[in-house]
């Protein structure tokens, strides 16, 4: 039998869904967490290396990604260092993982690190050995609080640890100013879902454009540029962009730009199939004008979303949720942590008003990016990964 040696961290902090906590108060780090572990001076335990290599081979993203047993064992080297490295990164305890967070590093995150890799491997060799390459722009695109901004976290540190340059960035990042906002609020009187940040027409698609297009030339050794960041606490949580002085700085040559945001692939509808979201609902405002016409709206404004932000993606990792209603019930979840952590946080109530403002257009626009994948995206550089209710990959369709 193999065995393998690995060292025993210290105590982890670790919230079940696998949120590390956000450091609301900076805008330098998108996600902050522990990068070492404290080694204990007694004799580690040993950990069979087949056990571990039966538990991938069974995740439910295998197959999908074209990975076989046989391929699995001849890379168990990377599998096992990408494992250690996360542990670190989460303040895990390696020899004392629960089965969840098994799931969540070997069936969830390294699977989708592993599909990463392949697509910037294909990426590079569409370039010629002396050609400086651009960066592989990736999308992740899934609901509020389902955890996409920790995977991305999770990618991002083990990109620097395998020596790839990389840079993250959250359609959050380019929410329109407090002022922006404030304009925005007057041009849309009554319409509840433009009132706050969040949907089609509340990003400013110029700044993206510039910054999505700047990153995309960082080829060069020697280049480097500022990533815009939001501040969601400011203006008492309404919002406001990060002064720029505290937006952290990329250098070239970027390999790749991981992208994320809960609407990020959403594609316009026809006005007869937004008007059919939510028959009931539309049926007792129809008089009064409400909600399908604010839906409309927004629907117009995610006409020019493309050119801001889908042209650039080139692979897309799409996250299924099985039921909307998941996102009020994940969001809770992160304000409360939030608040324990000493943050500013909205109240049950607060979240079940801001959550309400969204639910309209997932209703409208996530059974097409299901169905359909975002507009210009290719079955080969798209994937779709179904989670539950613990934000862990199940077996889909």
């Amino acid at each position: 039998m193999i065995f393998l040696m690995l060292c025993a961290g210290s105590g982890y902090s670790w919230i079940q869904g696998s949120s590390v906590h956000q450091n609301s108060t900076s805008s330098n780090k998108r996600m902050q967490g522990p990068l070492c572990s404290v080694f204990p001076s007694t004799p580690a335990q040993v950990s069979p290396v087949e056990d571990l290599y039966e538990f991938i081979c069974s995740g439910p993203l295998i197959s999908k990604l074209g990975l076989t047993s046989e391929r699995i064992a001849d890379s168990i080297d990377k599998w096992l260092s990408h494992g250690s490295r996360l542990c670190r990164l989460f303040q895990l305890n390696e020899l004392y993982l629960t089965a969840p967070q098994k799931a969540r590093l070997y069936h969830y995150y390294i699977p989708v690190f592993v599909w990463c890799e392949d697509k910037i491997s294909k990426h590079v060799s569409q370039f010629k050995d002396s050609e400086h390459i651009p960066p592989l722009v990736i999308g992740f695109s899934a609901p509020q609080g389902c955890g996409k901004t920790t995977l991305v976290f999770a990618l991002s540190y083990l990109f620097q640890t395998t020596g790839r340059k990389s840079a993250t960035l959250s359609i959050d990042d380019f929410y329109l100013t407090a002022e922006g906002q404030a304009n925005l609020r007057e041009a849309n009187p009554g319409n509840a879902l433009l009132e706050f940040r969040g949907n089609a027409g509340s990003h400013d698609l110029p700044f993206s454009i510039e910054t999505l297009s700047a990153l995309s030339k960082l080829k060069k050794a020697g280049m480097n540029m500022k990533l815009p960041r939001y501040d969601k606490s400011a203006y008492s949580g309404r919002g406001d962009r990060a002064d720029p002085s505290t937006w952290p700085e990329v250098e070239a040559p970027l390999t790749v730009v991981l992208f994320e945001g809960w609407m990020l692939g959403f594609k316009p509808l026809p006005v007869e199939v937004v008007q059919a979201v939510d028959p009931q609902v539309n049926f007792i405002y129809k008089c009064l004008g409400i909600l399908f016409i604010q839906l409309e709206i927004v629907n117009k404004n995610l006409e020019a979303y493309y050119d801001a932000w889908d042209k650039f993606v080139k692979a897309w990792v799409v996250i299924k949720i099985q039921d909307p209603s998941c996102v009020n019930q994940w969001r809770l979840q992160a304000e409360i942590a939030m608040r324990e952590a000493g943050n500013p946080g909205m109240t049950d109530e607060e979240v079940k008003d801001f959550v309400s403002r969204y639910l309209p257009a997932y209703k409208a626009y996530l059974p097409t990016l299901y169905a359909e994948g975002p507009r210009g995206s290719h079955p080969e550089n798209l994937l779709l990964i179904e989670i539950d209710e613990g934000r862990n990959p199940i077996l889909g369709n």
